[in-house]
């Protein structure tokens, strides 16, 4: 029987990577992990916590005009980007010591290092140093796409990391990209004072989203003084002294201080040497594996955004508990990747689970419709403010809830128990008989009890 230094070696230390680590350590097996860069990965250095907290940043400015119809009297507000950088950075380098704590508290190895395949059971260090193990998942995540329609002068432009490492705020942005990075960073960016020009490729911003929500932003967006540029595409990109000038196909030229793409992200599989490993990779470089993230390699395992599933960081962490439950603990266990949550973090933000409207239809759901707009209390003595949006689509033979989907103050924090319900199989007759918490916007959902419409395939 052969002998290996680990029982499971990790590459990548994000949250997936960490995850499979720390629990696979816990259990008593002997576990490595190799990250190139820092700990915690996309999520927690240059993706959704600096960016949460980016958002925070970006809502004081409404709430300090929406003081004074409560009664608060305040004085001019100053926004120091500089500070909020630094307190950034503060907690980010925290999170990243627990990370690193995590897995060796567990009784695991971190390596600083980059790692890559010698054979299916070898790993390369970047020291030069090889080690071998048993079992192997990757877990290196995905980085941000750098194309810009093919044109020349991807290379003058930005991506959503530089964004947490800017040293100051530039004054007027082209941002490239209707998705929902794009459009989580164009509303904090224009919020904290900077001229934002959307510009996307299709009709409207959020693809694969139900259409009433992505009509709700795009008409916040419009309110709010943010530009949007819908079905262009990008000719050219230069620079002119210190500024970007992009020339669109539909001859109109764009200029600002800055250009940030965010078309979009691709896997990180270049440099590991999985042709060595036996690894089989798919479309935009993706790991393929099966319903229990085996890759082509019989002991080769791959979890998160390198398998390009679905690009989420819970859902990175779901794949690695199940992982860990399949290889380590001899119950097999495949990801479940229906019914996963997911927030827009605008202003105001998006909560949504399950699917929509379109979807359902094309599925073959004969829906009834239930949806509602009002104004949120907090707006209500001001006046202004957008218009909070809230729709439940219905199965007519089940009563099932197919989908919920909210626009306003706080549908991340509705849709996340929204989800347990509807996980459960709860039917809207379920919804209508949960007795209401007044006053809240939540209440809403299920005191919804006249249908909107119905629609069939």
């Amino acid at each position: 029987m052969a002998s290996y230094d680990f029982d499971l070696f990790v590459i990548g230390g994000g949250s997936g990577g960490v995850r499979a680590a720390r629990l696979t350590a816990a259990l008593g097996f002997k576990v490595g992990l190799a990250e190139a860069s820092r700990m915690g990965g996309t999520c927690v250095i240059r993706g959704c916590v600096p960016k949460k907290l980016y958002v925070y940043a970006s809502r004081f400015g409404e709430d300090f005009e929406l003081a004074p119809s409560f009664g608060w009297s305040i004085g001019e507000p100053r926004f120091d980007w500089a500070a909020l950088q630094a307190h950034k950075n503060a907690e980010i380098a925290r999170l990243e010591g627990l990370y690193t704590k995590g897995v060796e508290g567990a009784g695991g190895t971190v390596f600083h290092e980059h790692a890559n395949f010698e054979d299916a059971h070898t790993i390369r260090l970047s020291s030069g140093r090889t080690i071998t193990a048993e079992k192997v998942l990757i877990a290196t995540g995905s980085r941000t796409a750098r194309d810009l329609d093919g044109v020349l002068g991807a290379g003058l432009c930005a991506v959503s990391d530089d964004v947490f490492a800017w040293a100051e705020l530039p004054k007027r942005l082209i941002v490239a990209g209707g998705g929902y990075i794009a459009v989580e960073l164009a509303h904090v960016l224009h919020a904290l004072g900077v001229e934002v020009t959307v510009v996307i490729r299709a009709a409207k911003v959020l693809r694969g989203f139900d259409e009433d929500l992505r009509d709700a932003l795009t008409a916040s967006m419009e309110r709010r003084g943010l530009t949007l540029l819908s079905e262009r595409h990008f000719a050219s990109v230069e620079r002119s002294g210190d500024e970007i000038v992009a020339t669109l196909t539909s001859g109109e030229h764009l200029v600002a201080d800055k250009l940030l793409l965010a078309w979009g992200r691709s896997p990180n599989t270049e440099g590991l040497g999985l042709e060595r490993a036996g690894v089989i990779t798919g479309k935009n470089g993706r790991v393929e594996v099966d319903s229990y993230s085996r890759t082509t390699a019989p002991n080769i395992f791959a979890v998160g955004d390198v398998t390009d599933r679905l690009q989420l960081t819970p859902v990175a962490i779901h794949e690695a508990m199940c992982f860990v439950k399949t290889v380590f603990q001899d119950t097999p266990t495949h990801p479940d990747h229906a019914l996963v949550p997911t927030g827009v973090f605008t202003t105001p933000e998006i909560g949504t689970v399950g699917i929509s409207e379109a979807t359902a239809l094309n599925h073959g759901h004969a829906i009834d419709v239930y949806k509602s707009t009002f104004r949120p209390m907090k707006f209500t003595l001001a006046g202004g403010g957008d218009r909070m949006m809230m729709k439940l689509i219905v199965d007519q033979k089940t009563d099932k809830v197919l989908g919920c989907h909210l626009f306003g103050p706080d549908a991340s924090e509705i849709v996340q128990i929204v989800a347990v319900a509807m996980k459960m199989g709860a039917t809207k007759a379920q919804f209508d008989a949960t007795v209401a918490l007044h006053p809240s916007a939540a209440e809403e959902l299920v005191t919804m009890r006249t249908k909107s419409y119905s629609k069939a395939p």
